[in-house]
């Protein structure tokens, strides 16, 4: 695919925020891809996606963040602009649970996800023969029940060391501290099997089973220090009836967690999430 420069922006809403940033593409002769926008009537926020063809601006991606700076400054914008030419790097972590691992580490191996996968953390050592036939390195980092705070230091230092863009939790099944959820603010993927905010927490299946709900379903979100609280990027659900029991949900569930976070994950490596407080604007 042809390289791109992405340019994301949030700001408050105003007449001629679209014009502006058209017309300092074109006046450098850059060419637009792909654009969308959405501007948010309860909050008075205006949010912006624009993919511009590199070979088309006579810019490095650096150069080009100092000319759009005193635009962005002019009308308040929190804004990035990324190069699809530099995959973000990601760790990926589990536990002992297979299927999203497996699914994401297939769709890496296709080259379905834009993305460098630098090692897999893992607080048990049952998935190593599967991680490292993809040529990935594997990380056993054991976690003890009576003081996890080396388990989470060793991490700590597995994330930085790879410099990491995003960590992505599947089914890793440990509550990561707040120093780590802090530091990483937006930058941690994590699915939960239920459709928040019912059933957060453990054993989601079993709760929607003793509640008999109709529906379950998967949801992928940013990591806050609140359990289960944070942005949704993306969910799903399925059908389910009296005659599922919880194990028969577990089986379910599989398919819609691992699809959910894979979309959520391509989505996210592609720059179409902003954060707008507790909430997402998915440009899919």
């Amino acid at each position: 695919m042809e390289r791109r420069f992405r340019l994301v922006l949030a700001c408050p809403d105003r007449v001629g925020i679209v014009a502006m940033v058209s017309n300092f593409i074109s006046s450098h002769g850059g060419s637009i891809s792909d654009a969308n926008q959405h501007s948010d009537p309860t909050t008075g926020w205006f949010f912006m996606r624009v993919e511009i063809s590199s070979s088309t601006l006579p810019f490095s991606i650096d150069e080009l963040k100092d000319a759009f700076s005193p635009i962005a400054k002019s009308f308040n914008m929190e804004w990035e602009i990324s190069d699809s030419g530099s995959p973000k790097k990601v760790v990926l972590m589990a536990s002992r649970e297979s299927h999203c691992l497996a699914d994401l580490l297939y769709r890496y191996h296709e080259g379905e996800l834009d993305c460098e996968i630098t090692c897999v953390i893992s607080n048990h050592d049952d998935l190593r023969s599967m991680v490292e036939w993809h040529n990935i390195p594997y990380h056993h980092v054991p976690v003890d029940k009576e003081n996890k705070q080396p388990h989470f230091d060793e991490v700590n230092r597995l994330i930085r060391e790879n410099d990491t863009d995003v960590v992505v939790l599947a089914r890793y099944m440990q509550i990561l501290p707040e120093s780590i959820c802090s530091d990483y603010a937006h930058r941690i993927i994590n699915i939960h099997h239920s459709f928040l905010p019912s059933f957060a927490g453990a054993k989601p299946y079993h709760q929607a089973h003793d509640r008999g709900v109709k529906l379950i379903g998967a949801t992928c979100h940013y990591v806050t220090q609140e359990l289960d609280a944070g942005p949704i990027i993306d969910q799903d659900v399925i059908r389910i009836s009296h005659r599922d029991l919880p194990e028969d949900m577990v089986r379910l569930g599989r398919d819609v967690e691992k699809t959910v976070l894979s979309r959520g994950l391509r989505w996210h490596l592609e720059d179409k999430v902003l954060v707008q407080g507790n909430k997402t604007v998915v440009f899919n």
